[in-house]
């Protein structure tokens, strides 16, 4: 039996976005899915993109059944990223396939419109479980990370939930926590978000308040230990 007779039928010309700077990635990618949903009887256009401000003119102009995105663009953070994308496109189905472990970032992006999330170590069947139910308007989050912060967002999107990184912190605190640990300048992370340095200096003051530290060397220490970079 097929990943798709149980579920309602989909279109069967699909068209699938992988948005993932590594390009060996994507190739590999694009060979598994093309592979099963062949194998079900759909037939796959898949096209690719390294970046995120690509992904985002191709959503503005194009229509996708299916976006698959990295969290880890080297032009936008990744959550910044899903948001523009839902913001253009509402109904869009995305899939993150992520460096960052499930508990970090799982509940994040489900919360920011993601139907599905898997971390690169995913191995092809449940990349094949997760497509399937996507491509059916349905959730998908592996079952072993479904905590009570992930099915408190499955079932209510505007939740306030907790996750392995502190509930204080915001997408955006985390955003900027993200551009700071990988070394960048305040100048460039506001250019990066479209934020004056001022409102930049200001996240990074919280971020230092609400960690309890006091530079920017143990913010960075901070995000090394946490996986976020």
């Amino acid at each position: 039996m097929n990943a798709f007779q149980e579920l309602p039928a989909v279109k069967s010309d699909l068209r699938i976005l992988l948005a993932d700077d590594h390009a060996l990635l994507r190739r590999g990618l694009k060979e598994c899915l093309r592979e099963f949903l062949v194998e079900d009887g759909l037939t796959p256009h898949i096209a690719e993109t390294a970046s995120a401000q690509n992904a985002i003119e191709r959503i503005r102009t194009e229509t996708w059944d299916l976006v698959i995105l990295d969290l880890n663009l080297p032009d936008m953070p990744g959550l910044e990223v899903l948001r523009v994308l839902k913001s253009l496109q509402p109904t869009l189905a995305v899939l993150v396939v992520s460096i960052y472990a499930e508990e970090h970032y799982a509940t994040r992006a489900v919360r920011a419109g993601a139907l599905g999330y898997l971390t690169k170590e995913t191995g092809p069947q449940e990349l094949r479980a997760a497509v399937s139910r996507i491509l059916h308007g349905e959730n998908y989050v592996p079952p072993t990370t479904q905590t009570d912060s992930i099915q408190d967002t499955l079932s209510n999107r505007n939740a306030l939930c907790a996750d392995a990184l502190p509930a204080i912190l915001s997408d955006r605190e985390i955003e900027v926590l993200q551009w700071i640990a990988q070394g960048r300048r305040l100048t460039e992370i506001a250019e990066h978000l479209n934020l004056s340095i001022k409102t930049v200096s200001t996240y990074r003051a919280r971020l230092l308040i609400k960690l309890g530290m006091r530079t920017t060397a143990e913010l960075i220490r901070y995000a090394l230990d946490q996986q976020l970079v």
